[in-house]
């Protein structure tokens, strides 16, 4: 029997006890029988009304049980939804007190972890927002009006995570690009102001690295050298201006173009000077990088074009005919190398700088002018060249032959024939002796020069007192001057080759 049951009994005999007692002392007293039954009846209903209050209390009780149960069960079922965890179920049988009390205890377990699953996620929302705003990344993708699952808010915590260590390598990239900045920065003061080996070497230890104290040594260097540029104007704005000197070179900059900066002739050499001549460095080292395979480019057919000139003018040169070695075929080869190489350069730069003047919507100008044009314009100056070297030649020529249809022309023979001259002075005066006689006695001699014929009369004899013309001039024969212009010849066929679809002079 349980506990309560032999606790009620007790109490029903207590309670007749008490009735028992009850009735003995009326009768002791004399209390008549109709008075003893309103007084049995008056405990009646006392312990009718308390044992009506107590079991209408415990029926409020249990109502209230039931309701909490069913109120607990239906908040529950939802937060297992939301919490993405199996129903609650109760294992065994249970009273209604302890299944109200289970429910309890679990919706306000469940209550809790819905609340730090709610603040976590707020956590990692505020991590990934600020971390995707440094990195300049979209942020993570997850409905923040629900609650996570515990997988969800893993998959977050690592993302956040991942985030951090980019952030990291991304801080240490740029601190090491903070640091490299500063150290190229100090290397240009460094040349600018021509500091001495000694002293960069002095400072050697803060050239690598990118540790947070190397960061501020270079910046303090950075910071001394700056102060020491100031004290230094004048020489820093002329290293500058040579430095400027280079870039307008490499840009193929005209004279206009390097005279629209004003501030290159200034002479008042202040921070603000300063600061000019530092932009302008920036602006061509930029304009550079932007154009550099183009003006490479352009820098590879100047230099083809000089060698091609330098071969040029060896090739019209008459005394490479003494070249001994081989090198006149290889000047050959390479001059021909050369022709065929210089035309598809162009070609090649044509095709890239249209690609670009249709990209930017502007001419790409070299010295001045467009490129194509200069080239057009180096080649028309060397076809000049070479028609007005040509007509020199021809010139002197014609005037070599003048001079030698007036005079004659002294035969040249061996150094050994005009070392004998001397021991035989009565035979080189007869043969002088028997020309002059014939050239008297003819009315007119004709030698041929060049395939002319020349009428020479005895006017045009040099006048007395004159060396007399040697006899070969007059004899008919080939003198060694024809057997030199034979020679000429090939120079000028050489010189006549056709470049790059430019006419032969």
């Amino acid at each position: 029997m349980r506990r309560s049951e032999v606790l009620a009994e007790e109490s029903i005999v207590c309670l007749q006890k008490a009735l028992n007692h009850l009735r003995e002392i009326w009768e002791l007293i004399g209390i008549p029988e109709d008075q003893r039954l309103q007084r049995t009846e008056v405990v009646k209903k006392h312990i009718k009304e308390l044992l009506d209050m107590m079991i209408a209390e415990e029926e409020s009780l249990k109502e209230r049980l039931i309701k909490s149960i069913s109120v607990c069960q239906k908040e529950l079922n939802t937060l297992c939804s939301e919490l993405h965890v199996e129903p609650f179920q109760e294992e065994g049988e249970t009273t209604i007190l302890q299944l109200e009390k289970d429910l309890r205890t679990q919706v306000e377990l469940m209550r809790k972890q819905k609340k730090e699953r709610k603040q976590e996620l707020k956590l990692l929302q505020e991590q990934d927002q600020e971390l995707c705003e440094i990195l300049c990344m979209p942020h993570y993708d997850i409905d923040s009006a629900s609650v996570p699952s515990l997988e969800e808010l893993n998959q977050f915590r690592q993302h956040v995570t991942t985030l951090r260590e980019t952030k990291l390598e991304m801080q240490k990239s740029q601190n090491e690009a903070v640091c490299e900045g500063l150290r190229t920065q100090i290397r240009e003061l460094w040349d600018r102001l021509q500091i001495p080996e000694e002293e960069r070497e002095a400072v050697a230890t803060i050239m690598s690295g990118s540790k947070a104290k190397v960061r501020k040594a270079l910046q303090l260097e950075v910071d001394r050298l700056e102060e020491l540029k100031m004290q230094n104007m004048k020489k820093v704005i002329e290293a500058i201006r040579v430095e400027l000197v280079q870039y307008w070179d490499q840009c193929f900059y005209s004279q206009e173009q390097r005279q629209a900066f004003a501030p290159f002739c200034a002479e008042d050499y202040t921070e603000s000077l300063l600061q000019l001549h530092d932009a302008e460095i920036v602006r061509l080292k930029n304009y550079y990088e932007v154009h550099k395979e183009l003006f490479e480019g352009v820098q590879k057919w100047e230099e083809t074009w000089r060698l091609f000139l330098e071969f040029e003018r060896k090739a019209s040169d008459p005394n490479r005919f003494t070249n001994r070695g081989g090198n006149l075929l290889k000047e050959e080869k390479q001059r021909a190398k050369l022709q065929k190489m210089l035309p598809k350069l162009e070609e090649e730069l044509k095709a890239r700088i249209e690609l670009w003047e249709q990209e930017h919507s502007k001419a790409f100008m070299v010295n001045g002018q467009k490129f194509m044009e200069y080239v057009a314009e180096q080649w028309e100056m060397h076809r000049l060249e070479k028609e007005r070297a040509k007509q020199e030649r021809q010139l002197k020529n014609k005037k070599q032959t003048e001079t030698e249809m007036l005079y004659g022309s002294a035969p040249r023979t061996p150094s050994k024939r005009r070392g004998l001259a001397p021991n035989t002075p009565g035979k080189a005066r007869k043969l002088n002796t028997t020309t002059m006689s014939n050239a008297t006695a003819n009315s007119s001699i004709r030698p041929i020069f060049g395939g002319t014929v020349y009428h020479s009369p005895v006017s045009r004899l040099p006048p007395s007192g004159s060396k007399p013309v040697a006899a070969s001039t007059c004899s008919g024969k080939k003198t060694p001057r024809t057997g030199r212009h034979g020679a000429n010849k090939e120079n000028l066929e050489l010189n006549g080759s056709i470049l790059s679809g430019q006419p032969s002079s």
